[in-house]
């Protein structure tokens, strides 16, 4: 359908969408697999091994909170332990890709205020995240950051309007012991069953 001039424009663009990724977080972030002149492929890979054993702040705390972001989880760990595989291909537009940009930049000064000491890892949003609806509703609220900063962080700054929030349905969850116990919530298969 795209045809040979179609399928090579899409490659161009997702390469220079990767790289222009790269070439906006790179100082806030280590970009693996650059090449002699700083230049990567399709793919960018955001190395957070040195980040985690600064801060505390794991891959898992930076896929989630991208969703307070608005923003669906990056390939986490792979191809390497401890990275984050942006891959955004030729179908965002410059201003997707800005809005994705400054939410990692947001994200990046929310681990600095945990690698500093500002706040403890355990109770930021960053670990927190993503923030469900039904939470930010509850009554109490305990946290030492507040319910605007979990529901918006940098809000209108990056392009997160109220009217176009995604709301997470589930908090965070134990994904190592779900990927090991498989928990069924299905009917059985009896009542499944056409008489």
């Amino acid at each position: 359908m795209m045809g040979g001039a179609g399928l090579t424009s899409a490659t161009e663009v997702a390469i220079l969408s990767a790289n222009y990724i790269a070439h906006k977080l790179g100082n806030s972030y280590p970009i693996l697999y650059t090449g002699k002149n700083g230049l990567i492929a399709h793919e960018c890979i955001i190395d957070l091994r040195e980040i985690t054993s600064a801060s505390g702040v794991t891959v898992d705390d930076i896929a989630k909170r991208l969703m307070d972001y608005g923003f669906h989880a990056p390939t986490m760990s792979f191809p390497v332990p401890g990275t984050l595989m942006i891959e955004p291909t030729e179908s965002e537009d410059i201003k997707e890709l800005n809005r994705f940009i400054a939410a990692m930049l947001s994200i990046r000064n929310e681990i600095e205020e945990i690698a500093t000491g500002r706040i403890n890892v355990e109770e930021s949003a960053l670990r927190n995240a993503p923030h469900t609806m039904s939470d930010l509703l509850k009554v109490e609220w305990n946290r030492p950051y507040s319910r605007e900063f979990a529901a918006f962080p940098s809000g209108e700054e990056i392009g997160l309007t109220r009217a176009g929030k995604y709301w997470p349905t589930t908090g965070r969850i134990d994904g190592a012991y779900g990927d090991r116990n498989l928990v069924c919530a299905c009917e059985p298969v009896s009542a499944l069953a056409i008489n």
